[in-house]
Formats: C-alpha cells, structure tokens, sequence
C-alpha cells in the first residue's frame, strides 16, 4: 500500500471513531466500548467547562458593560430632573445602589487588589494605573452624594437638585472614558504580565469573589436588576435609540 493510502485509511478511521463518539448514546458506548464511554464523558465535561469559562478580560468587561447601562440612566435622570420632569427617585437609588456594590465594592476592588499592584511591580502603565486610582476614589465620594440626594425631598429643593446634577454629570464624564481606556489599554495588556497559569487562577480567584459576594450567576442577576430599572424609565427598548431618516 502507498503512502498516500495508509495516509487515507488513517483518516477514514479517525472520522469512524470520531462519529460513533459524538453520535453514540451512552448506554450504547457503555456496553460496546467501556473505555470509549468513559472518553466522551470526559469529552462532554471538559467541553461544558469550556463554555462556562469566562476570562478575567471578558469579566471585567462585560462588567463595565452594566456601568454603562447605569451611565445611561443617569444621563436620563439629568435631563428629566433638569427639565423638571417627573422623575423616580428609587431608580436613582437602585442605580446607584448597583454602583456602589457592583462596580465600586467588588469590580474596582478586584482591579485595585489583583491588577493595579502587579501593573505596579512590573513598571507598566503605572502612571495611568494611578489614574484609575484616583478617579476610583473620585466615584464613591460622588456615588455617596447621589445616595444621599436620590430622594424626593431632595429632588424638591432647587439646591440640591443643582448639586445632585452636578454630581451626575461628573460620574458620567469620568466614567466614559475611564471605562474606555481601561477596555483598551489596561486589560488588553493583562496577557503581557502574567503568565498562562496566572492569568487562568486570575479567572478563578473573580468568580470565587463574584460568588461570594453575589452568589451564583452574580452578573446575570446584576444585568436583571438594571433591565427593570431601563423598564422603569422607557430606555429598555434599545430601537428608539436608533436614528430615524
């Protein structure tokens, strides 16, 4: 036989085995190929695991994707409020309720914990890291204010009214591009300072914290929660923001 057909004989047996793996049913398998069971089982499990798997990268950004979503409400609140329309102000407490134990208490404390110290002690990046810093610091001294004055009789007096916009406008104006720089400066540079092990444990140490704080499916309950506010306020219909002809 040539080469080229023990090549092909090769491969036609590996399609065969391949297709009795993915097609066979497990009593099938168990019975006929006890060992061959045992593999796609493992097969099907590591796959799953796969699947769920979410990289520190990806956390961390589809995180900021539920700040964003929050930026959005209170940028809703500074027109209605400034326009003296009806506004609720338990949708400003939730928000920022979301931001102070969300983004502010778990998501930068992640950042500052795990990331910030080894962009740091690796010499990268570490003027803009000290940026961040600040401006993390800056955000809970703003979200204490918007706690404090989203309710209605604040909302009543002109005052605070004026130092409850201002306060608004200064979170989303930092936060823009604060996320932004962060999404494509800092995280893409994750890969160059830890290692292949380290970035791996990095994924594991966020969910453990994620789950610790918020229990399972953490991030999905988090983009609930902002979901109900967005159908509270009209914004949830994403069309309307589409620009008409």
């Amino acid at each position: 036989m040539t080469n080229q057909g023990l090549i092909s004989r090769n491969r036609s047996g590996r399609r065969l085995f391949l297709q009795i793996l993915a097609s066979s049913t497990p009593w099938v398998l168990a019975a006929r190929f006890p060992k061959l069971s045992r593999a796609q089982g493992n097969i099907r499990n590591s796959t799953k695991s796969l699947e769920e798997e979410v990289s520190p990268g990806e956390d961390l950004m589809r995180e900021h994707g539920v700040l964003k979503r929050i930026l959005l409400i209170y940028g809703e609140a500074v027109r209605r409020i400034g326009a003296e329309e009806n506004f609720p102000p338990e949708a400003l407490t939730n928000s920022a309720g979301i931001i102070r134990s969300f983004i502010e208490d778990y998501h930068e404390k992640l950042e500052e914990n795990f990331l910030f110290p080894r962009f740091r002690k690796a010499n990268r990046l570490v003027d803009l890291v000290e940026v961040f810093q600040e401006q993390h610091k800056a955000g809970r001294r703003l979200t204490d204010i918007t706690l404090q004055l989203a309710t209605l009789k604040a909302l009543k007096d002109a005052d605070d009214r004026r130092l409850l916009i201002d306060s608004l406008r200064q979170f989303i104006r930092m936060y823009n591009p604060h996320e932004a720089r962060e999404d494509t400066v800092l995280f893409p540079a994750l890969h160059e300072i830890f290692t292949t092990g380290e970035y791996d444990k990095l994924g594991q140490d966020f969910e453990r914290k994620e789950q610790e704080l918020f229990g399972e499916e953490g991030f999905g309950k988090m983009v609930d929660r902002v979901a109900a506010i967005e159908k509270s306020l009209g914004l949830y219909d994403l069309g309307q923001f589409t620009p008409k002809e």
